[in-house]
Order: C-alpha cells, then sequence, then structure tokens
C-alpha cells in the first residue's frame, strides 16, 4: 500500500513541504513517483518518518539524523534506541518543570515577603534539565530558519551555546512569570519579549510577520514543543502565541 505525500502529510503532521525538503536533501526519498510527478511513500517510508520525527524530537539536527539513519542497520533495535533516548527526555522535560515550578514558588514568596529570592544564590538551578533542542524543536517546521540556526551553530563556541541556551530558559522563566501575574499578551512587558524573540530570529534572516505568527501557532500545535511549554506552567504555549499574534498585528503589519 502507498499513500500520497498530502495524505502522509495529515497522518504525520509534517507538511508537505517539509516531506519535499526531506527529499531533496536525501533524508527521506519516496517509494516511487507517479507520471503525474507525485510522491508516494510506503510503509517502509513512514517507519523512516517516524524515526526521523523521533530523533527531531529529541533535539538532532537534519546532517546528524542522517549519519545516525545510515550507520542503523537492524530498525528493531534503532527503535529501542530512540525509546531509551525518548525516556530520557521525559525525565529531563520532568526535571525542567520542577525547576520552573521552584522558581515561580520563590519568586512568589520573595514578593509576599520582600526578601530575595533564594533561587538566584545558586545560578545553576535556574537552568537544571534544559537543552538547546528546545529551540530547535520550535523551529521544526520551518526548515529555511532551522538550517540557519544549525549553520550559526556549528560556529558557535560551547560557552556561546551554554549562554544562548540560558537566555531562552531566563525568557521562559519570564513569560511564565508575567503568565502568573496576569499580565496581558498585548501589555509592554509581554510584547518587549515578543520583540526580543523576533530580533533573534532576525539576526538569522529577515522573518515576514505571517512566518512569525505561524512560529506562535507552532508552540501550541507542534505537539513536543506545546509539551515544553505545559510543563513549565500550564496555558503558557497558549500564551506565547498570543502573544507573537499580537506582536505581528501591531509591529509587523
Amino acid at each position: 500500500m502507498a499513500w500520497p505525500t498530502a495524505e502522509v502529510a495529515r497522518m504525520s503532521g509534517v507538511t508537505a513541504r517539509t516531506l519535499r525538503h526531506y527529499d531533496e536533501i536525501g533524508l527521506l526519498p519516496p517509494a516511487w513517483t507517479g507520471t503525474n510527478g507525485h510522491r508516494y511513500y510506503e510503509e517502509r517510508e513512514l517507519l523512516r518518518l517516524q524515526q526521523i520525527l523521533v530523533l527531531r524530537a529529541l533535539g538532532l539536527g537534519l546532517p546528524e539524523i542522517g549519519r545516525v539513519l545510515a550507520a542503523q542497520v537492524d530498525e528493531l533495535e534503532a527503535l529501542r534506541g530512540h525509546h531509551r533516548r525518548l525516556l530520557a527526555e521525559r525525565d529531563r522535560l520532568d526535571a525542567l518543570a520542577g525547576t520552573v515550578s521552584r522558581t515561580i514558588t520563590e519568586l512568589e514568596r520573595s514578593r509576599e515577603n520582600g526578601g530575595p529570592m533564594t533561587g538566584i544564590n545558586r545560578p545553576e538551578n535556574l537552568f537544571e534539565g534544559v537543552r538547546p533542542a528546545m529551540y530547535r524543536e520550535s523551529l521544526r517546521d520551518f526548515p529555511e530558519l532551522a538550517r540557519e540556526v544549525e549553520r550559526r551553530t556549528a560556529t558557535m563556541t560551547e560557552t556561546q551555546i551554554e549562554t544562548g541556551h540560558r537566555e531562552r530558559t531566563a525568557q521562559m522563566i519570564r513569560l511564565a512569570e508575567l503568565l502568573t501575574a496576569g499580565t496581558p499578551a498585548d501589555a509592554a512587558p509581554a510584547q518587549a519579549e515578543a520583540d526580543a524573540q523576533y530580533r533573534t530570529l532576525s539576526e538569522l534572516r529577515a522573518v515576514t510577520a505571517e512566518e512569525y505568527r505561524a512560529i506562535g501557532r507552532s508552540c501550541v500545535e507542534n505537539e513536543p514543543w506545546r509539551a515544553a511549554y505545559e510543563a513549565i506552567a500550564p496555558g503558557l504555549a497558549a500564551y506565547q502565541r498570543d502573544i507573537i499574534e499580537a506582536y505581528a498585528t501591531t509591529r509587523l503589519s
């Protein structure tokens, strides 16, 4: 049995554009191409796509995924390895949720009693469980932008990468704090966070208003990314989406 691109996109949640890109780079060629030019995928390709999505969710870049798939011999053993990695990723997200939950509790306590936030005395507490893969995952459905991120990352030192993911973690903590405080998505503090995010993306390449809106929607529609936000604070994924939507409407349109 074979499935056309549109059906594979519907089943997997991967856009047809992304599937074409995977074919172009040799990562996921279709089983065959019809005389009408349409691509068709069979069971073997669907299994390979599943592995690609698992490895993407674990934060691997496309070049690294290609190397992993090229090196594997036994599909069952490969799936077992992916399963082990997913369990490790689940544990990492649990650790991240606990970290941010403690941070929010300490922020609330410090505001009530006027004392210092004890977690600041050990900054590493703020970053437990956080990995750069979380940022890359948000761009999974934007291959061109993701390639720019991977290209930039390849030229960075370990210290620069560490600094970047600490900055992103700190931003997620600030968003959780704004959400907890009931700050509207279009309020100045929330829009300042959107502006910082947009400027970071624009350093890689020009990002249109609609593309930025699509990135905001992916925070809710992209399941691994939504789960990462929700692990920090319930409703945070939708809050981030709404912040970006307000920013794109008022600043980019």
